[in-house]
Order: C-alpha cells, then structure tokens, then sequence
C-alpha cells in the first residue's frame, strides 16, 4: 500500500534563511508519526509546507497519490488534511460551539449535530461550555477544542503542531488520551511535540530533525537502544518511558 503522505528532498527559506535543508518523510494509513527536534529545527515548519500554509522551495510533498504544491490550505482541508496549529488559533470571540460549526463547513459531514456530539463524547469538558465564548477557556480546554475542530473536518491525516504545550501533566495525559483513542480507532497522524520522550512513546515511527534536516528515523526500540540519539535529541527519560 502507498503512503498516505509522502515528502521528497523538501526545502523551504524565510527570506533568505534556510528553514529546511532537504526533509524526506512518509506517512503510511492508519500509522502514527512523530517528529522531533530541537527549537528551531524546522519541525513546525515541516507541518505548515504540508498543510499549504507555507510555500516550499523545492522538493514535493504528495498526500493520497496527489502533488500538493500550489493547492490552497482550505482545498487540501477538502481533501482530507487536517492541521491543529501550535498556538490552537481558535476564534476566541465564537463560542466553542460555533467554532465547532465553523469547522463543518469545509468538512465532509452528513449529520452535523451527531459529529458534533461525537467530538462532545470525546472531549466531555467542552460540553459545560458550548455556548461561551471560546476565549474563556483554559489552555487545555482551548487544545481539546482545537483537535476537535480538526477532526470535524473528516480528515484522513491529522497533522498535530505542539498539543501539549503549556498544559498543566493532568490535561498533556488528557490529550495524549484522546491520541491513543485516535490511534486505535485508525487515524493517521503525524505529530509535532516538544515532549519527545512522550511522542517517541506515542509513535509507531519517529523522525528526528536538526538543522532543517532529518538526521535520525527509528521505532521507539531503535531510539531506545542508541544513548547518543537520547541524549543529543530527546533529552533524559527515554530510556525509562
């Protein structure tokens, strides 16, 4: 079977910077990726080439058998690419429910209510909240509401830029949580987090990137067994996750 994403010799400048130096990746369906870094080695970067946010300086990304490049971020939404940014970007002025709604206009869905419902299910803490300004909502509360818009759009892969950060250990658990349930139930996702210790363990595969490049790709035992990946790119607790 092919892979759902896969990006070849990516590079991408802001300006004249060099963010990426050549990243080559792939995706496969119902697989969980993640990719980890240090700050500044072009991780996010990666995910917004991919989800037409930021334009590439060569290379090609194809997602589902398709060449992506030149395709507006709301087209590749359609079909079928989701991104929950670093940072959430949700409308803080909406309420949470219709910041939900918002997501179901360029989505695939044939019963509104129940898929809302469904994301209700899965994150009963936005439930109390519905009709409050989303802006009102801790950063935890505002993560569980940016994956579920994300997820409201039907996507085939899920691309996740940073969900833990600044969230208290209880709501990181919280999310991480609701990834695994993802997983499980055959989502494909390719993920961005500064925990890598928790991504390597999340992940079926990771990359590692450093200086816009990737400079390791392994399972979480491959990673384990090299002390010098652990301590040069995932920081301590790796080994005893």
């Amino acid at each position: 079977m092919p892979p759902l994403l896969e990006v070849r010799d990516l590079t991408a400048h802001y300006g004249t910077t060099q963010a990426l130096g050549g990243v080559s990746l792939h995706v496969d369906p119902g697989e969980a990726v993640a990719l980890v870094g240090p700050n500044g080695a072009g991780k996010t970067t990666t995910l917004n080439v991919i989800a037409g946010m930021v334009r590439a300086s060569g290379g090609q990304v194809r997602f589902a058998g398709e060449e992506t490049h030149g395709q507006r971020p709301e087209r590749l939404v359609r079909k079928g690419l989701a991104l929950v940014p670093e940072g959430r970007q949700i409308f803080t002025t909406l309420t949470v429910e219709e910041n939900l709604r918002l997501a179901t206009y360029v989505g695939r869905n044939e019963d509104v209510a129940a898929d809302i419902e469904r994301e209700l299910v899965r994150f009963p803490g936005l439930r109390p909240y519905l009709r409050q300004p989303a802006g009102g909502l801790s950063g935890g509360e505002q993560q569980m509401l940016a994956i579920s818009r994300a997820l409201l759009c039907s996507p085939e892969l899920l691309l996740l830029d940073e969900p833990s950060l600044g969230l208290a250990p209880r709501l990181v658990e919280t999310v991480f949580e609701a990834l695994e349930g993802l997983r499980a139930a055959g989502s494909t996702i390719l993920l961005v987090e500064q925990n890598a210790a928790q991504a390597v363990e999340f992940a079926d595969r990771t990359y590692v990137l450093s200086g816009g490049r990737i400079v390791v790709e392994g399972t979480r035992d491959e990673l384990r067994a090299d002390a010098r990946i652990e301590s040069a790119y995932l920081g301590s607790g790796l080994a005893s996750a």
